[in-house]
């Protein structure tokens, strides 16, 4: 039986204000020649966002970057920061991280955005904040590792832990999440869960038994999970873990990635990560949405842009508009991604071992721990993201834009109101942002019917199935949720 497509119900309060941080430049940058990661794929993201009307449900900030050391200097080594600002030209000695022409800028763009969204977050300016450049979960204090060089998330949850007690992150990219883990290893005010594949597998860390340490002790959740993983028995240990971790724990913070057809991945998710963040969404609780990995560029494109439209309330058609990337997504031109025929290793046995472990160790925490409470900081960590800054912002935009009636900032901020009838801006605003006119009826070439084909994974289950509507591909996301 096929499952149940995500619902007006299910998607929760459609009344979320979203806060989407994008800088095209990002897609300026390449690692090098026949590098899995291609920083383009942001602006295919964003050509979707565009193109499936999505702009018109949330606020888009684009931002001039500020010094990059001062951002990066609430986690990152100093002597790090500088060694990245220097080797700021090719370089490919490293296979894992290479220097790139652009690094630099490149990372100050993926922790610009992270910290930014979290300090709306804490102003309440947003409900949820969206940063796909972000969800570099590899890098640590002094070294970058697994193509990462600075770990936004830390940034990001440290600025989220200036008016949070407790901060929740959940990370299901099919890699574990180590450079996370390992800042908040002792502290009970960061819980960190990582759905990831374990074994002769990058990083090689993310033991089930690995559960922090000192203070925090049993706040660090590993589910080391085996090739094949599909959406039925993702749902069967994510919601469970994630709903005791809630009751448990009660966090005011959270993070995830993964799917089928990725270059580097083994699991077989066609939908998984669109019902994680769903799933996420339903308890209500500011959150920050991170990209991460994801190395198959028309799949990553496919499960971000439908997320974002799950994020802001909409669930988008599975025909792909036209738009900057239209012939990437050949021969389908579909939002759907297929599950493959790979076979589950991951058991009912097994899944149940880890879950019962899992629980077993989350009933030996302290409920809702708590701290002393102390004033907060008037000013974020970084400069420039405050109130102040935006009314600043404003009245620049009025003042070098007077002659303009719709200028790009406010653009980038307008949303539709419910109930309010055609478009605000006029055709040329709609073509300087991207935004291809959609005839009545959108070519198909070569498009091959795959939805008949009922893969093992669609059985009996209240998830969305490809088949019904539009899923997600294959990707690495993670999420941080306040």
């Amino acid at each position: 039986m096929a499952a149940e497509p995500i619902s007006d119900r299910l998607l929760g309060s459609k009344n979320k204000t979203v806060a989407y941080f994008y800088d095209s430049d990002v897609g300026n940058y390449a690692y090098v020649s026949g590098h899995p990661i291609k920083p383009h794929r942001i602006r295919m993201i964003h050509s979707l966002v565009i193109n499936y009307g999505l702009y018109k449900k949330i606020e888009i900030y684009i931002r001039v970057l500020p010094s990059f050391i001062s951002l990066a200097l609430p986690f990152a080594n100093a002597r790090h920061i500088s060694i990245v600002s220097r080797r700021n030209r090719a370089d490919t000695t490293r296979d894992d991280y290479p220097v790139f022409d652009g690094l630099f800028e490149f990372c100050g763009i993926s922790a610009r955005g992270s910290m930014e969204g979290a300090a709306r977050l804490n102003r309440n300016k947003c409900d949820v904040a969206i940063n796909w450049a972000g969800g570099l979960h590899h890098a640590k204090k002094s070294e970058a590792s697994g193509f990462c060089y600075v770990n936004d998330i830390v940034l990001g949850i440290i600025e989220l832990l200036r008016y949070k007690q407790r901060v929740l992150y959940v990370d299901i990219d099919v890699h574990h999440g180590d450079g996370v883990e390992e800042a908040f290893y002792t502290t009970d005010r960061v819980m960190t869960i990582s759905f990831h594949k374990y074994g002769e597998y990058f990083p090689g860390t993310g033991e089930l038994r690995d559960i922090g340490a000192g203070q925090g002790k049993h706040y660090t959740v590993n589910l080391p999970l085996r090739d094949g993983m599909n959406d039925v028995s993702y749902k069967s240990i994510f919601e469970p873990i994630i709903k005791s971790v809630m009751e448990r724990y009660r966090p005011e913070a959270c993070g995830g990635d993964s799917l089928s057809g990725d270059r580097l991945g083994c699991f077989n998710l066609s939908i998984g990560h669109a019902n994680c963040v769903n799933f996420i969404k339903s308890f209500d609780l500011p959150t920050l949405i991170l990209g991460g990995g994801g190395y198959t560029m028309r799949n990553v494109a496919r499960t971000w842009a439908y997320e974002t439209g799950i994020l802001a309330g909409e669930v988008i058609g599975s025909d792909l508009p036209h738009n900057d990337y239209y012939e990437y997504f050949a021969p389908d031109y579909e939002l759907d991604v297929r599950p493959s025929n790979m076979d589950n290793a991951n058991t009912k046995k097994y899944l149940d071992k880890i879950r019962n472990k899992v629980v077993e160790n989350l009933k030996r925490t302290t409920f809702a721990p708590s701290i002393q409470m102390t004033d907060i900081p008037r000013h974020p960590i970084l400069g420039g993201m405050d109130d102040e800054a935006d009314d600043f912002m404003d009245d620049l935009d009025e003042d070098e834009n007077k002659d303009i009636r719709f200028t790009q900032r406010q653009f980038d901020k307008y949303t539709e109101k419910a109930g309010e009838l055609g478009d605000s801006e006029d055709e040329e605003a709609k073509s300087g942002n991207g935004i291809r006119h959609q005839p009545d009826a959108r070519r198909r070439r070569n498009r091959l019917n795959y939805r008949n084909i009922e893969p093992e994974s669609r059985l009996d289950s209240n998830w969305t199935s490809a088949q019904d509507v539009s899923s997600a591909g294959d990707t690495d996301m993670d999420f941080v949720r306040a």
